[in-house]
């Protein structure tokens, strides 16, 4: 039924786990060190991560105690497979332009704590006891609202590819910001 959900858990392991080796060598001036005033740090890119995914939490847990139930704007046919496509466009490494981040997601504008990525790993092992707690159920059937824009839908089985795509943007994000010119040694 949910094929490609173990593929998406072992993505999200590994984001973890490159996470850790990537930036947990890092000090808190590190991890916070930004480029530019409107680039992000490593820190900020991991939180905005946390934040973001954290808001599909309460949907999975009506969806996992069986309280979910869908709107008439959830149960339109073709508009789920079209914001898909569209968000995991947007989300996706590949893409180099960038987007507004809506303020609710946004990851903070003060120096993030160096715990940022013990915070990040558990949040990771939350997000796969999610998708975990939900691989019987028939996914790709079961159609959410974006908890960023209102106005779009798609499956549950997108949002875990859509989280994921979105991590491994962010990921790769915050590994140019320690490539970049002037990063604190």
């Amino acid at each position: 039924m949910n094929e490609e959900l173990p593929k998406l858990i072992d993505e999200a392991n590994a984001i973890a786990d490159d996470a850790q080796k990537s930036f947990g060598q890092l000090n808190a001036q590190q991890l916070n060190w930004r480029p530019s005033a409107n680039q992000w740090s490593v820190a900020q890119c991991l939180e905005h991560l946390i934040v973001i995914n954290s808001t599909y939490f309460p949907i999975l847990e009506g969806i996992e105690r069986d309280r979910y139930k869908p709107s008439i704007q959830q149960r339109l046919p073709l508009l789920p497979r079209f914001f898909a496509w569209m968000v995991l466009k947007a989300v996706s490494p590949e893409t180099k332009s960038k987007f507004k981040t809506a303020g609710h997601v946004a990851p903070s504008s003060s120096t993030i704590a160096d715990d940022i990525l013990a915070k990040f790993k558990a949040h990771q092992q939350e997000l796969i006891r999610h998708m975990k707690m939900t691989e019987k159920l028939d996914l790709g059937n079961i159609i959410i609202t974006s908890p960023v824009a209102s106005f779009a839908t798609y499956s549950m089985l997108n949002a875990f590819k859509i989280a994921v795509t979105h991590e491994h943007r962010h990921l790769l994000q915050a590994k140019r910001v320690t490539e970049t010119a002037g990063f604190p040694s």
